[in-house]
C-alpha cells in the first residue's frame, strides 16, 4: 500500500528509531506501529496520527492523508459520527456540565433558584439526588455562576479519597499558602477553616461571603476510608458554616443512597429539616428546555417527534439525565444540517442503547490484550457499594502501570468521553455508565470478591510506598493467600512488587518458624513460659484450622443433601459445631430444608393457612396442591386441585378465615376455591392481560388482583360463590406485580415494572381513592411488595437486586429508610415475620436472604439459605413465625426452620447410618474422629 510505503519513508526520513522506542514515544506497542507500516491494512487514524508524532510528522498533513485514503477504500468517510467530530456541540455527553458551560445548561432554573433562595437562609445546604439526576450540573453551571455573580466568592471542588487535603489545595491556591500550610491549620481544630476563610475574606466588604460548594460529597463515605479524616472534614466544614461570626456557606452536593451515612453526623443531621433540597425528576417542560434550548443556541432545530420520544422516555425517570445527554450528543454528531432527528436518535441506539452501544463499540475496537487491560482497568474505576450503588473512584496516574498498551486503552475511551483525564489521574465520566454498559456490570458481578481483594491490594501497595517499604506493612496469612488468587494479568509492577516482597518475606517466616520450633523442642524442658506460648499459638493455629476445615464441609454437605441426606445432614452438623461460623450455620439450615415435591413445573408460590397445618402451592403445571405440614419436617400430600386454567398460576393466596383460596393466572382470570373440598366457588374474569397476582383484605370481604393489563382491581367476596368487581385501578405505566393490603385494610398497594409503587386508600374499597405513587429510586422494575405486621413498614423488591425499606407513618410521604443489598439477581419476593423483626427476600440467584430490620435504619444479613436448584419465585413464614415455605423453579417448594438451635437439637433424627470413620476422615481430616450424632 503507497500509504504505507509513506510511512516508512517518513520513518527512515526521522533517523529511523527503532519500533520499540517509537512505542515509549507514542503510548503504542512495537507490534502495534511496527503493523501501521506493514500495508496489509489502513490502521486507524489514532495509530497513525500516533506514528507520525513519534517520527515528528506534521499530525495535521498525515490526518488529511489518511482521510482521503479512507474514501478511497470504502467509497465513503472511513469514520461514523462520533464523538471525534462533535467539537463545538450544544451538549456535553456523560461530563457535568461545567461553569463554562453556563450558556448551555437550561431546564434546572427552578432547583438552582431553589439552593440560592435556601442559602439567603441557612447557612448549610445539602443537594440529595439519585446518581444521573444532573446534580453536579446544577451546582456547576447553575449555583456556582449564580453565586459569582452576586458577588461571592466560591470555592468548588470534590472531596475523593482525602477531603482536607484535596481543600487545602483548593483554598491554598486562593490565599497563596502552600497545601501543607492550610492542612495543618485544618486539622489543628474545628474552627482552623473557619479562621482560614476569614484569612481569605480579609479586605474584602463587610457583606462579602465565601461558598464552599463541594460536589459529589457521597465521595467522603464511598472513597476515604480514614474516620478521622472524614469527621475532621465534616466538622471543618459544619464549623465554617455555623460559627455566629461566619462569614462562610457551604452546599454540599451527594447521590441519595448516602442519605442515611448523613444522619451519623449530628451537625449535618441538624441541617436537614430545613437545608434539605431534592434534585427529583424533571417535568415535561423542564425536559423540553434542556433539549430543546442547547441547540437553539447554536442555531439548529430538534424535530419535535424527538422531542417527543425523549420527554416519553426520560419522563418521571431521576437518573436518565446523563443517558439523555449522552444520546443526544450522538444525534448532534448524527444531525442532518442544522436539524437533529428521530433518525439520528435511532442510529445512536435510543436513549437505553446509545450509551452502551458507545462503549461496546469501543472495547470491540481494541485487540484481545487490551480488552483484557480495558477489563482491568474498569474494575479499579468502581469503588464497590456496601448497602449503596456502584459508585466510580479516580484513579491516580501513580496507580496505572506502564505498559504501552493501556495507553492505548486509555486514549480510546477517553476520545470517546467515557473516561475523564487529567495530569493527575482518570475517571469514569458518569457513574451512569456503571449502569447502562451491560458488559462492565457483567464484569463487577463476576468479579466483585476479586476485586474487593484488589482493591485491598492496592491500598496495602500504597501503604507499603508510603513507609519506605516498611516490612511490617506486607501481606501475610490469610490474606496474603487470597491475594495470590488475583490474575497475575490485572497487576500493575508496583502490586506486582508488593506481592513480591510479601510472598518472599513469607518465606522468609515460615524458615524462621522451622528454626523456632527445633528450638521450641529443646527449651519445652526447661521453661514453662515457653510450653504456654507454644501451646497459644497451637490453640490459635487449632482455631483457624477449624474455621476453615468447617467451611469447607458446609459447602461439600449442601453438595450432598440430595445425593445423601443422612451423611450431608451429619457434616453438616458436625462442621457448625467444629466453628460455628456464619457460612457453617447456613449451611446447616439449608441441608436440614425439607423438599415438597409434587409438581410437575415450576412451583411459583408456596403459601401456609392461618392455623399453619396446611400449605398451598400454585404451579406452572395449572395445579395447586394441598400439603399437611402439622409436622413440617414430613410433609404429606392432601389434595391435587386441577383448576382449570389454561396458564400459569403465578400466585396463590388463603383468606384470613382458613377456608378459601384464590388463584391469578397468565390464562387474565383470578379463581376462588373453597379449600374444605376442594371445590371451585367463582372464576373472576375481567382482566386483560396474565393476572400476576392476588390478595385478600384482612376481613376477609375483598380480593384485589395485580395483572399485566396495567391495572389492579378490587372484588367484592362477601358471597364467594357471586362475587362482583368494585374498582379497576389504573394509572400504571407498565405492568402490575404483586400487590398487598395494610394489616388494617385500609391502604391497597400495586408494584409495577414503572418502578413504581401506587398506594390506595381502600377503607370503603367500592370508592378507592389514590393516596400517593411512590417512586421508590429503584434502578429497575419493582416486582414485590409486603407490609410489616404493624402496617409501618412497607417493603420492595426490584429487578435492580436490592430491597428497600419505606418508613408509612405518613403514607402520603413514605420516606426511605434502608437499602439492602446482596442478592446477585433479580428480587422475586419479600415477606415479614409474624413478628415484624425479621425480612426474608428471594430471587434468581437460587437463595432466600434473611434480613434482620428491628431497627430499619440499620438492617443488617441475618442469614443465607440455600438449597434450591433454581430461582426462588415466593417466600413466605408461617404464622407462628418459626418456618419458612419457599417456592422454586426447581419444580420444589421448601420449608425451613430458621432457629440453629432447633436444627441443630432435631439434626440427629435425620441422620442414619452414622458416619464411617472413612468417611469422616475423607471430609474432616486430621480431626480425631467425633461422630455428631450416637
Amino acid at each position: 500500500m503507497e500509504f504505507a510505503a509513506e510511512l516508512r519513508l517518513l520513518r527512515t526520513k526521522a533517523g529511523t528509531p527503532s519500533y520499540r522506542e517509537m512505542g515509549r514515544a507514542a503510548h503504542y506497542s512495537a507490534t502495534t506501529l511496527s503493523a501501521a507500516a506493514g500495508g496489509r491494512k489502513l490502521p486507524s487514524r489514532a495509530v497513525t496520527l500516533a506514528f507520525v508524532r513519534a517520527c515528528g510528522g506534521d499530525e495535521a498533513e498525515w490526518e488529511q492523508r489518511w482521510h482521503a485514503v479512507a474514501v478511497e477504500l470504502n467509497g465513503k468517510s472511513a469514520t461514523t459520527p462520533s464523538v471525534e467530530n462533535v467539537t463545538g456541540a450544544p451538549y456535553v455527553g456523560l461530563r457535568a456540565f461545567g461553569p463554562d458551560d453556563a450558556n448551555l445548561f437550561f431546564g434546572r432554573e427552578r432547583l438552582v433558584t431553589e439552593i440560592i433562595g435556601k442559602l439567603d437562609r441557612q447557612r448549610l445546604v445539602l443537594l440529595f439526588g439519585a446518581s444521573g439526576s444532573g446534580k453536579s450540573s446544577v451546582m456547576r453551571a447553575g449555583v456556582v455562576p449564580a453565586l459569582a455573580a452576586a458577588g461571592n466568592t466560591v470555592l468548588l471542588f470534590t472531596p475523593g479519597a482525602r477531603p482536607i487535603e484535596r481543600c487545602s489545595v483548593r483554598l491554598g491556591s486562593m490565599l497563596g499558602m502552600t497545601a501543607g500550610a492550610v492542612m495543618d491549620e485544618c486539622r489543628r481544630d474545628d474552627r482552623g477553616l473557619h479562621r482560614l476563610v476569614s484569612q481569605a475574606l480579609d479586605g474584602h466588604h463587610d457583606d462579602a461571603m465565601m461558598v464552599i460548594v463541594v460536589d459529589q460529597f457521597e465521595e467522603v463515605f464511598a472513597l476515604c476510608d480514614d474516620e478521622d479524616e472524614r469527621a475532621g472534614f465534616i466538622a471543618a466544614l459544619t464549623t465554617a458554616a455555623g460559627s455566629p461570626d461566619s462569614r462562610c456557606r457551604v452546599v454540599l452536593g451527594m447521590r441519595s443512597d448516602f442519605f442515611a451515612h448523613c444522619s451519623a453526623y449530628p451537625a449535618l443531621l441538624d441541617a436537614m429539616p430545613d437545608g434539605q433540597v431534592v434534585a427529583g425528576a424533571m417535568s415535561a417542560e423542564e425536559l423540553r428546555r434542556a433539549v430543546v434550548k442547547p441547540a437553539r443556541r447554536m442555531n439548529c432545530t430538534v424535530e419535535s417527534a424527538l422531542v417527543a420520544d425523549l420527554i416519553a422516555q426520560a419522563y418521571g425517570r431521576p437518573g436518565v439525565l446523563p443517558l439523555v445527554s449522552h444520546v443526544l450528543l450522538q444525534v448532534w454528531a448524527r444531525r442532518s444540517g442544522n436539524r437533529l432527528t428521530v433518525s439520528g436518535f435511532q442510529a445512536a441506539g435510543g436513549l437505553e442503547g446509545a450509551l452502551s452501544r458507545t462503549a461496546e463499540d469501543v472495547f470491540t475496537g481494541l485487540d484481545t490484550a487490551q480488552q483484557q487491560l480495558a477489563r482491568a482497568l474498569f474494575g479499579r474505576l468502581v469503588a464497590l457499594g456496601e448497602g449503596t450503588e456502584d459508585t466510580k473512584r479516580r484513579l491516580d496516574i501513580t496507580e496505572l502501570g506502564d505498559d504501552p498498551d493501556l495507553a492505548v486503552v486509555l486514549e480510546a475511551f477517553t476520545a470517546a468521553r467515557l473516561l475523564a483525564r487529567d495530569q493527575d489521574g482518570v475517571e469514569i465520566t458518569h457513574e451512569a455508565l456503571i449502569r447502562a454498559w451491560p458488559r462492565l456490570h457483567g464484569w463487577l458481578d463476576d468479579d466483585r470478591e476479586t476485586l474487593r481483594r484488589h482493591r485491598q491490594l492496592t491500598d496495602a501497595t500504597d501503604a507499603w510506598e508510603s513507609l519506605r517499604r516498611d516490612a511490617s506493612a506486607l501481606y501475610r496469612g490469610a490474606r496474603l493467600d487470597l491475594a495470590r488468587d488475583i490474575p497475575e494479568t490485572r497487576l500493575t509492577r508496583r502490586e506486582r512488587a508488593f506481592l513480591d516482597a510479601s510472598l518472599a518475606a513469607n518465606r522468609r517466616r515460615v524458615r524462621r518458624s522451622r528454626y523456632l520450633t527445633a528450638l521450641l523442642v529443646v527449651l519445652l524442658m526447661v521453661s514453662t513460659t515457653t510450653t504456654i506460648y507454644a501451646a497459644h499459638a497451637s490453640r490459635e493455629a487449632t482455631e483457624r484450622r477449624n474455621t476453615a476445615l468447617s467451611q469447607k464441609v458446609s459447602g461439600e454437605a449442601i453438595a450432598l443433601r440430595t445425593a445423601n441426606r443422612p451423611l450431608a445432614a451429619q457434616l453438616s452438623l458436625a462442621a457448625y459445631r467444629l466453628a460455628p461460623t456464619a457460612q457453617a450455620r447456613d449451611g446447616m439450615l439449608g441441608v436440614f430444608a425439607h423438599p415438597i415435591i409434587g409438581h410437575d413445573d415450576y412451583v411459583n408460590a408456596a403459601v401456609f393457612t392461618p392455623d399453619g397445618r396446611t400449605l398451598v402451592t400454585g404451579s406452572k403445571d395449572q395445579t395447586v396442591r394441598l400439603w399437611d405440614v402439622t409436622d413440617p419436617a414430613r410433609p404429606k400430600p392432601l389434595a391435587t386441585v386441577r383448576t382449570g386454567h389454561t396458564g400459569t398460576i403465578h400466585s396463590v393466596a388463603v383468606s384470613p378465615d382458613g377456608r378459601t383460596f384464590a388463584t391469578a393466572s397468565a390464562d387474565r382470570t383470578a379463581q376462588l376455591w373453597d379449600i374444605a373440598g376442594p371445590r371451585k366457588l367463582a372464576t373472576l374474569p375481567g382482566h386483560t392481560d396474565a393476572v400476576y397476582s392476588v390478595a385478600f383484605s384482612p376481613d376477609g370481604k375483598t380480593l384485589g388482583s395485580g395483572s399485566w393489563d396495567r391495572t389492579s382491581r378490587l372484588w367484592d367476596i362477601s358471597n364467594r360463590e357471586a362475587p362482583t368487581e368494585l374498582a379497576v385501578l389504573d394509572g400504571y405505566a407498565l405492568n402490575v406485580k404483586q400487590v398487598a393490603f395494610s394489616p388494617d385494610g385500609r391502604i391497597f398497594a400495586g408494584a409495577s415494572d414503572d418502578r413504581t409503587v401506587h398506594l390506595w386508600d381502600t377503607a370503603d374499597p367500592r370508592e378507592p381513592s389514590p393516596i400517593t405513587v411512590l417512586h421508590t429510586k429503584h434502578g429497575d422494575m419493582v416486582s414485590s411488595v409486603a407490609f410489616s405486621p404493624d402496617g409501618r413498614l412497607l417493603a420492595t423488591g426490584s429487578d435492580d437486586r436490592t430491597v428497600r425499606l419505606w418508613d408509612l407513618t405518613s403514607p402520603g410521604q413514605p420516606t426511605h429508610r434502608a437499602t439492602l443489598a446482596g442478592h446477585a439477581e433479580v428480587i422475586m419476593s419479600v415477606a415479614f415475620s409474624p413478628d415484624g423483626r425479621v425480612l426474608a427476600s428471594s430471587a434468581d440467584d437460587r437463595v432466600v436472604r434473611l434480613w434482620d430490620v428491628t431497627d430499619p435504619r440499620r438492617a443488617a444479613e441475618r442469614a443465607v439459605l440455600t438449597g434450591h436448584d433454581g430461582p426462588v419465585q415466593s417466600v413466605r413464614f408461617s404464622p407462628d413465625g418459626r418456618w419458612i415455605a419457599s417456592a422454586s423453579t426447581d419444580y420444589t417448594a421448601q420449608l425451613w426452620d430458621v432457629d440453629p438451635g432447633r436444627v441443630e437439637a432435631a439434626a440427629c433424627a435425620e441422620a442414619s447410618p452414622r458416619i464411617t470413620a472413612a468417611q469422616w476422615e475423607k471430609h474432616f481430616s486430621g480431626v480425631d474422629f467425633q461422630p455428631p450424632c450416637p
